[in-house]
């Protein structure tokens, strides 16, 4: 399991592992800066640009392969990435993270047009995430305090699958990182 304590380190997983692929057609890497790119590009505030930057971060974090939902598999990577940022970034950054997956599951239930907007490879991890909310799941959804955050991380998640986009680059994120991660003691002077 990874350790993560830094910028550094949260930024190697990134260059690691953000080559790997997921069912669509970019990269790990190239969907969280496009995420990113979508919610600075909409001025939404610094907490919903870091948290789409990092809500796949779990994703990278298994070795269970690219094509896991083909295969019938649910990593539950929303939650592996919410485990291991929550004791570096505030509630505001990891619970849209840890939500937006519940998200997509609430859009479903809210607006059928929403469910067929999405992605082959959404539409396939949707059933293995236990498709649309019920209406009782739905109310839960909207008592949580950072459901309308998870909402929006996931319309820049649903935006972020464009080959070839051009967007900032991961290190142009450092600075971000930096100013809501709470456990970093070696890159201060960075």
């Amino acid at each position: 399991m990874f350790n993560l304590t830094t910028v550094d380190e949260i930024l190697d997983v990134f260059y690691q592992r953000g080559h790997r692929h997921y069912g669509e057609d970019v990269s790990e890497l190239q969907h969280a800066l496009q995420s990113a790119e979508f919610a600075t590009q909409f001025n939404e505030p610094e907490g919903i640009v870091l948290s789409c930057l990092l809500h796949d971060f779990g994703h990278m974090l298994h070795d269970l392969g690219e094509e896991i939902a083909t295969e019938g598999v649910d990593a539950l990577h929303e939650e592996l990435g919410a485990v291991l940022l929550v004791d570096l970034f505030p509630p505001e950054i990891v619970e849209p993270v840890r939500l937006h997956v519940a998200a997509k599951r609430y859009l479903c239930w809210k607006d059928a047009t929403y469910r067929q907007a999405l992605s082959a490879s959404s539409q396939l991890s949707l059933k293995l995430q236990g498709g649309p909310m019920t209406d009782q799941e739905a109310a839960e959804f909207q008592n949580h305090p950072y459901y309308l955050q998870a909402v929006q991380v996931r319309r820049y998640d649903d935006m972020a699958k464009v080959p070839d986009m051009v967007t900032a680059d991961l290190e142009s994120y450092r600075g971000l990182i930096q100013k809501y991660i709470i456990a970093d003691t070696a890159g201060m002077d960075q």
